[in-house]
C-alpha cells in the first residue's frame, strides 16, 4: 500500500515559531490554526485576569507566546484580531505592578510591535506607556518604557514633522509639570524634553514653555533639570550634530580595495552600493538648506517676567529651600536672560551686595554671574555701589593674589558692558596696580587699563592714557557713551572702504602735481561730477540741425593743459596745523555718510571691501591673545567662574603641575611598547596585513636551511629555468595568474 499524502493543514508543528512563518507565509491556509492559537490566548487571557499574582510558570510563559504570535501575526487577521491591543493595554496598565518582568516586557514590545506594524497609531501607544512611566515604581520598567517612548516619537518625525502627534504629546507633558509643582513625577517630562531638543526633533517655542515651567517648580531636581536645560541644552545638541557627523563617516576607497583584492561576493557589493547611498545622503544633506534652529533663550514668549519670577521665588524668597550649587544655577540663568535680552531687573543688583564677599562660598561664581547680567542699559547708579564693594573687598594690598586678580578681572568684565558705572577716583586708583609683582594682578589690571583707554580715556590720567587714546582724544574721534546711546547698524568695514577710497583720490591727485585737499570749487565740481566731470560742460548736438549724423568736434585743449600747481594753494601756514587736524576727522566722517548713503557700491567695491576686511582681522589677529578671546565671544554664551579666575593661573607653575603637563597625554610606563610594535599595532588597527618579506624574516632558521642547500648545489642550467619561469609567472599575473587568463 502507498505512502498517504498528509494535507496541508495537517502539517501543522507544534512549536509557535515555525506556526508563524506558515501564517505569515499563507495566511489563507492556516487561518483555522491562528483562530485556534487566538482561542487559546482567549482563555489563558480570562486565567490570568481572574488570579494575576496566583498564576503558575506554565501558564505564564504559554501566554507569552501567545502573545507573540499573535502580535507578529495580528495585521493579517485585522478581524479576528480587533480587541487584541485594548487587552494588553488593560493587563499593562491595571496589573503592571505584579506582572512578572520579562512578561511585562512582552507586552510592552508587542505593543511597540504593533504600532510598527500601523495596527495602532502613536496616540494610542503614547497614552498607554506614558501613564505606567510615570506611576510604576518599577526602575526596569521606567528606563524600558522610556526607551519606547523616546524611539516611537523619533520614528514619526523621520520623514517629515508630525504635527499633531506633537503637540499631543507637548501638551500632556505641559499638563503633567503644571498640575502638580511639587511632585517628582515631572522629571520625567524633563528629561524627555532634553533628549528631543538634543535630537532636534522639537525645536518649537511650546517646548521651551514647557521648561519654562519646569524652571517654576517647586521640586528641586526638575527645577535644576528645567534650568540646566535652558543653560546647556544647545550646546549638548551642537555636540550630538559633531558626534552624529562623525559616526556616519565612510571611506569609500577604503570600500573599493578591500572589493578589489577580496573575493567578490554580492555581500561586499551590496556594502560597496550602502556605502556610496550614504555619502550621497551626506552630500545632500550638506548642500540643502538647513532650517534656522533658534536658541531656546531666544524662543521664550514673556522674558522679562519670566527672569523676575525666577528671581522672586527661588533667590530672593527667604522660604526657598534649594541647595547653594541650584541657587548658582538659577542665578546663572536670570543673569544669562537679564544680559542676552538687555532686561531690567534692578532689585538683583542690591540682592548681590550681602553675596560679593571673598568668604562666600563660589564667591566667584557670583562675579561672573553679576557681570553676565550687566548690559548698557542697566543705570550706572545701580551697578556703582557694586563695583565699590567688589574694590572694597577683593582688590587690596593685604588680600591674596588670586583674589585680587579675580576682583580686578571681575571689575574689568563688569565696566565692559557698562563703562559708566566707573568713577575717576576708583579708575585710577585700580589701575595702579599694574605695578603688582604679581603676574595675575598685573595682567588684570592692564586689561582694566586697556579697556578704558578705549572706553573712557578722558577717565585716565595724561600718563597712562597711551599714544591712540591721547590722539583720539585730541582729534575728537574717541567719544565717550552715553547712557542709553546705542550704535547705528552699518555694513561692516564700510569706513575701511571710505578711507581707501580717500587715499587713491590724493594719491592720483599728487600724480598730477595737484595739492592732496581740493579747494572749495573743485569741491563744488566735484559734487556734480566726480574727478571734476560735470554733465553741463558737455557739448550736446542739436537735433535740429542738417549735418546731425556727422561727429562734433570738441576741444581737448583743456584735457591737454595740465593744471599747474598754484603757489598760493601749496603753502601751508603753520598756525592752521592744529584746526587742519580738528577738519580732518570730520572729513572723514562725512566721506564715510557720503558713501553709505549716496553711492551704491559695485562688485569691484565689494570684492575691496571683502580684502580689507581680511587685512584688518589679520591686523588684529597679531594682537594680543587675550583681546582675541574677549572679542571673539558671541553674546549668548555665558560668563564662567573660570574665565573670572583665569589671571590668577598666569602666575609661575610649580614642579610638580610641570611634570604633570608633561606627562599629559603621554603613556604611562606600564604602556611603554616599542617603535615596531606601535607601527604593529597601527597596522592590525588598519586591517593591513605584512609583506612577505616580513614573513621569510620571521621564518623560523631550520625550516629555511634546506632550501638554503639546495641552492648551493644548483648548476647554471637549472638556475636559469628557475629565473625564466620567475620572470613568466610575473608577466602572467603570479602563481595564480590574477587578472590573466590563461
Amino acid at each position: 500500500m502507498g505512502k498517504r499524502k498528509v494535507a496541508a493543514l495537517e502539517k501543522v508543528e507544534a512549536d509557535l515559531a515555525g506556526l508563524q512563518y506558515k501564517i505569515r507565509k499563507d495566511p489563507l491556509t492556516y487561518e483555522k490554526e491562528f483562530i485556534e492559537n487566538w482561542q487559546q490566548f482567549d482563555a489563558a487571557h480570562e486565567k490570568f485576569l481572574a488570579a494575576p499574582i496566583g498564576a503558575d510558570s506554565n501558564s505564564l510563559i504559554t501566554f507569552r507566546e501567545q502573545i507573540d504570535l499573535i502580535a507578529h501575526c495580528a495585521e493579517l487577521y485585522p478581524q479576528i484580531t480587533a480587541a487584541f491591543p485594548d487587552a494588553l493595554k488593560d493587563v499593562l496598565t491595571k496589573h503592571h505592578a505584579v506582572l512578572e518582568p520579562t512578561l511585562r516586557e512582552k507586552i510592552v514590545s508587542s505593543l511597540s510591535l504593533l504600532r510598527r506594524k500601523d495596527v495602532i497609531d502613536s496616540n494610542y501607544l503614547l497614552t498607554a506607556l506614558f501613564p505606567i512611566l510615570i506611576s510604576t515604581p518599577s526602575k526596569s520598567l521606567r528606563m524600558f518604557l522610556y526607551q519606547k517612548i523616546l524611539s516611537d516619537i523619533r520614528n514619526i518625525n523621520t520623514k517629515t514633522t508630525n504635527h499633531r502627534v506633537n503637540r499631543t504629546m507637548q501638551t500632556v507633558l505641559y499638563n503633567l509639570v503644571t498640575s502638580d509643582r511639587s511632585s517628582p513625577k515631572a522629571l520625567w517630562a524633563v528629561r524627555l524634553v532634553r533628549e528631543l531638543w538634543r535630537r532636534q526633533i522639537w525645536t518649537d517655542a511650546k517646548t521651551v514653555d514647557v521648561m519654562r515651567q519646569a524652571c517654576l517648580a517647586d521640586n528641586e531636581k526638575v527645577i535644576v533639570g528645567g534650568v540646566r536645560f535652558f543653560l546647556g541644552g544647545d550646546k549638548d545638541r551642537e555636540e550630538f550634530e559633531d558626534e552624529s557627523s562623525d559616526e556616519e563617516t565612510v571611506d569609500i576607497k577604503k570600500v573599493k580595495h578591500s572589493l578589489e583584492i577580496n573575493k567578490k561576493t554580492r555581500k561586499s557589493k551590496k556594502a560597496l552600493d550602502r556605502a556610496v547611498d550614504r555619502v550621497k545622503r551626506q552630500e545632500r544633506k550638506k548642500h540643502s538648506s538647513n532650517s534656522l534652529n533658534f536658541s531656546a533663550l531666544h524662543l521664550l514668549q514673556d522674558p522679562q517676567g519670566f527672569s523676575e519670577n525666577l528671581f522672586e521665588k527661588h533667590l530672593q524668597n527667604s522660604k526657598s529651600k534649594l541647595s547653594l550649587e541650584s541657587k548658582l544655577l538659577v542665578l546663572q540663568l536670570v543673569t544669562r536672560l537679564i544680559g542676552l535680552h538687555k532686561l531690567t531687573v534692578i532689585s538683583l543688583y542690591s540682592w548681590f551686595i550681602k553675596h560679593l564677599s571673598p568668604r562666600q562660598q563660589s564667591a566667584s561664581s557670583f562675579l561672573a554671574s553679576l557681570a553676565q547680567g550687566t548690559h548698557n542699559l542697566v543705570p550706572p547708579d545701580a551697578i556703582e555701589p557694586l563695583i565699590q564693594k567688589i574694590a572694597n573687598e577683593f582688590v587690596s594690598e593685604a588680600s591674596a593674589s588670586e583674589v585680587c586678580s579675580a576682583g580686578l578681572n571681575a571689575i574689568r568684565e563688569i565696566c565692559a558692558r557698562q563703562p559708566l558705572a566707573m568713577n575717576e577716583t576708583l579708575l585710577q586708583d585700580l589701575v595702579e596696580y599694574r605695578k603688582s609683582k604679581d603676574k595675575g594682578v598685573m595682567m588684570a589690571a592692564k586689561g582694566l587699563l586697556s579697556l578704558y583707554r578705549e572706553k573712557g580715556a578722558d577717565m585716565l590720567r595724561k600718563k597712562d592714557r597711551g599714544k591712540d587714546a591721547t590722539m583720539g582724544l585730541r582729534s575728537g574721534d574717541l567719544k565717550q557713551q552715553k547712557f542709553g546711546e546705542e550704535q547705528v547698524g552699518e555694513i561692516e568695514g564700510l569706513e575701511l572702504l571710505a578711507k581707501w577710497k580717500e587715499e587713491q583720490r590724493k594719491r592720483k591727485r599728487a600724480e598730477r602735481g595737484l595739492p592732496e585737499e581740493a579747494d572749495d570749487a573743485e569741491k563744488g565740481e566735484g559734487e556734480n561730477g566726480e574727478d571734476g566731470w560735470n554733465s553741463d560742460e558737455w557739448e550736446v548736438a542739436s537735433t535740429n540741425s542738417s549735418d546731425s549724423g556727422e561727429w562734433i568736434r570738441v576741444s581737448d585743449s583743456e584735457d591737454e593743459a595740465e593744471a599747474e600747481p598754484d603757489a598760493k594753494r601749496q603753502r601751508v601756514d603753520s598756525e592752521d596745523l592744529g584746526e587742519e587736524d580738528k577738519e580732518n576727522v570730520g572729513d572723514e566722517a562725512a566721506d564715510f555718510i557720503k558713501l553709505a548713503t549716496t553711492q551704491i557700491l559695485t562688485p569691484a567695491d565689494l570684492a575691496k571691501l571683502r580684502e580689507l576686511r581680511v587685512e584688518a582681522s589679520i591686523d588684529k589677529a597679531m594682537g594680543r591673545k587675550r583681546k582675541q578671546e574677549m572679542e571673539a565671544r558671541h553674546v549668548d554664551e555665558g560668563l564662567t567662574a573660570e574665565q573670572i579666575e583665569a589671571p590668577s593661573r598666569l602666575r609661575k607653575s610649580t614642579k610638580e603641575e610641570r611634570i604633570a603637563l608633561a606627562r599629559e597625554g603621554k603613556p604611562s610606563r606600564e604602556e611603554h611598547k616599542s617603535t615596531q610594535a606601535i607601527r604593529k599595532a597601527k597596522k592590525e588597527s588598519e586591517g593591513k596585513s605584512s609583506t612577505n618579506k616580513e614573513k621569510a624574516r620571521r621564518k623560523n632558521f631550520m625550516m629555511t636551511l634546506g632550501k638554503a642547500k639546495s641552492k648551493q648545489k644548483r648548476s647554471l642550467v637549472a638556475t636559469r629555468n628557475i629565473l625564466k619561469n620567475h620572470v613568466e609567472r610575473s608577466k602572467s599575473g603570479g602563481r595564480r595568474r590574477n587578472g590573466i587568463s590563461r
